[in-house]
């Protein structure tokens, strides 16, 4: 058996495919050759595009990371407003002062609590 075949699509040195019914070899395009084509095509304002499709928002939470590591935060200090990832992450939030604790929030975007 030809392990070239038995490969993934992205995985074959190639990138080329043979249409079995009409016998044509149909080669490959990357996404940077698709929009570098699609640009260069004359389109009016209302034709929809590759690259002027947009994505509806996602239906997913945003994820949390903490503030003082930047692993994800399944926690959130009720008092600072700060996220954490563990306990020791908690213990050291306790112990900053409020003018640093408004520094990480301000970093984050957060409103500030003060």
């Amino acid at each position: 058996m030809d392990t070239e075949t038995t490969k993934p699509a992205f995985k074959k040195k190639n990138l080329s495919e043979v249409n079995p019914i009409m016998g044509k070899k149909r080669q490959w395009k990357s996404l940077k050759q698709i929009l570098a084509h699609e640009k260069t095509l004359p389109w009016k304002e209302t034709d929809i595009t590759y690259s002027s499709v947009n994505a509806p928002p996602s239906l997913r939470p945003a994820k949390k990371y903490s503030d003082i590591s930047g692993l994800i935060a399944p926690y959130t200090d009720p008092h600072s407003k700060l996220r954490y990832h563990n306990v020791e992450e908690y213990q050291t939030i306790r112990t900053f002062p409020m003018d640093l604790t408004a520094g990480y929030l301000a970093l984050r975007g957060a409103t500030s609590i003060v």
